[in-house]
């Protein structure tokens, strides 16, 4: 299995494969080869900025003497004028990395702003909001970490490490009691040390899953009302999660009911990007 650094270079590589090709034609054209200069980074709308580690990433892969001076950390609220990050080099390469580079700070500063937002709804309260796998395909591990710079928590970072026993799966393998104990003997089988959570559709389920010993029960598109009545029912025995059609108005309601979590898909799947360019200066 790729590490997730591992995931973040050969994603990175495709970036540069599918903007650059063979030569970015516009600025080997224009622009000597020696020719030095710098760019900044200007902020261009209120929110949370992430993705300064990944820009570094991006200017260290395309040109490793492109030399980064950094204002403004992961997770720091901004306003537009505010300047992140300062970059001094070969022109060409500032150039040639700039778009690559503002795609993944835009869409991070976006997560994490929403995010923050989002964990706002809930202060005062435990509870966390979660994101989901509805991520942008080859950029969930950027995603899932704008998401934590934003304040809110990963779930699962994919099919790989936690056991997810959705209603299909109860379907097919005949029951929430089967389901359970065919995954704790593939653990045991396997060698897995994985948490175990299963969704429910009403209190009888609930019942099954609390008696089959879950790690985590996802009460699936409950009322705010029937939230609380299964909060009672679950009496801390097991962690829980509330997820399905939570909006931001919403998202309080379920809260003080007095879930663990909640999960929330617009966090990554139908985010707008943190405005925000790259200078020269």
């Amino acid at each position: 299995m790729k590490s997730k650094d591992e995931l973040i270079d050969e994603l990175l590589t495709l970036a540069f494969a599918e903007d650059v090709g063979d030569g970015d034609h516009t600025t080997l054209s224009t622009i000597p080869a020696d020719e030095m200069g710098a760019q900044r980074l200007i902020v261009k709308e209120e929110g949370i900025l992430a993705g300064v580690d990944i820009a570094r990433k991006v200017f260290e892969k395309f040109d490793p003497e492109l030399k980064m001076t950094v204002y403004i950390e992961d997770g720091a609220h901004v306003k537009p004028g505010d300047i992140a990050f300062k970059v001094e080099g070969r022109v060409r390469s500032l150039l040639q990395t700039e778009r690559i580079m503002l795609n993944i700070m835009q869409r991070m500063s976006g997560i994490a702003t929403t995010t923050a937002r989002y964990q706002k709804r809930l202060e005062g309260l435990k509870t966390k909001v979660l994101d989901t796998r509805k991520t942008t395909p080859g950029m969930r591990m950027l995603e899932k970490e704008a998401v934590r710079i934003g304040g809110g928590c990963n779930h699962r970072i994919g099919l790989f490490d936690m056991i997810l026993i959705k209603d299909n799966h109860v379907d097919f393998a005949g029951g929430i009691p089967q389901a359970v104990q065919a995954a704790k003997d593939y653990c045991k089988a396997n060698g897995k040390n994985l948490k175990i959570e299963v969704e429910v559709r009403n209190t009888d389920e609930i019942n099954l899953a609390l008696a089959a010993g879950v790690d985590r029960i996802m009460l699936d598109n409950f009322t705010p009302e029937r939230t609380r009545e299964a909060v009672e029912l679950i009496n801390g025995r097991t962690e829980i999660e509330s997820s399905g059609g939570i909006t931001i108005d919403t998202l309080r309601a379920y809260g003080e009911c007095g879930v663990d979590y909640i999960s929330v898909g617009a966090l990554t799947h139908s985010v707008k990007g943190l405005d925000m360019s790259f200078k020269a200066g």
